[in-house]
């Protein structure tokens, strides 16, 4: 328990120091001159996006018998990205409340609310590893969503990579955000006699929560880069989780 407690702090400082190393590694362009902060937040959030989402596929592959037995089987290399995740969670709850007004970030800071209590549940109990590491699966989609909101802070929505972006992006979206969703809920019910209450009904408030979201997130999306001409779609309401 300890030592979980202390990676959750080691990530959260580690993604704390990235997001001050992005001024420099990578400065803002000028057309993300005036939203620095938010410039830094993608950054940091597309790379936790590569880590987790390599690290969650790799997981599994390397201990194949955990999706078998999404409940109690797993290992330590599968429960440190759980401590890795909730440490990156909290690090951007806490850069959105310092920086960003709550009306323009309320959806994420509930969204990241919902995530660490279910990854907190799992990192205390050494249970549902298996299950957090197949959410963690989503994070795959979030690696061109959030380059997606770097190429339009940089201005480059009618360029060719931010077009075949959009297209991966969707794609994406589908295969990785909507069907892990569906699967996982699916997955809760078959196994509902296998849960305890309390937990069973924190998981099905969670998936149910980030299925609406998700859902929403998928029709603005689609509004924004397939259905708006151009100079419609240049506005952004969301940052994108």
């Amino acid at each position: 328990m300890d030592s979980a407690v202390l990676l959750v702090a080691a990530s959260f400082t580690s993604f704390h120091l990235l997001n001050r190393a992005v001024e420099r590694l990578i400065p803002a362009p000028q057309s993300a001159q005036r939203n620095r902060w938010k410039w830094r937040n993608i950054w940091t959030s597309f790379v936790h996006s590569l880590l987790t989402g390599s690290w969650s596929l790799l997981a599994f592959y390397l201990h194949p018998k955990m999706a078998e037995d999404l409940i109690s089987t797993h290992s330590p290399f599968s429960h440190s990205l759980v401590a890795v995740s909730i440490g990156y969670f909290l690090h951007d709850f806490a850069d959105m409340i310092l920086n960003q007004k709550f009306h323009q970030s309320w959806e994420l800071l509930f969204h990241h609310t919902v995530v660490v209590t279910c990854f907190g549940i799992s990192l205390l109990l050494h249970r549902y590893v298996g299950f957090s590491l197949v959410a963690l699966i989503v994070e795959i989609n979030s690696i061109f969503l959030h380059l997606r909101q770097i190429l339009r802070m940089a201005n480059l929505m009618l360029s060719t990579v931010y077009r075949l972006n959009s297209i991966i992006n969707l794609g994406t979206y589908v295969i990785f955000r909507i069907n892990t969703l569906a699967w996982m809920t699916r997955w809760l019910v078959l196994n509902r006699d296998n849960i305890p209450l309390l937990t069973y009904t924190v998981g099905s408030v969670g998936l149910a929560i980030m299925t609406v979201m998700n859902i929403v997130l998928f029709y603005r999306l689609l509004r924004s880069d397939f259905l708006k001409t151009s100079h419609e779609g240049c506005r952004d309401k969301e940052k994108l989780m």
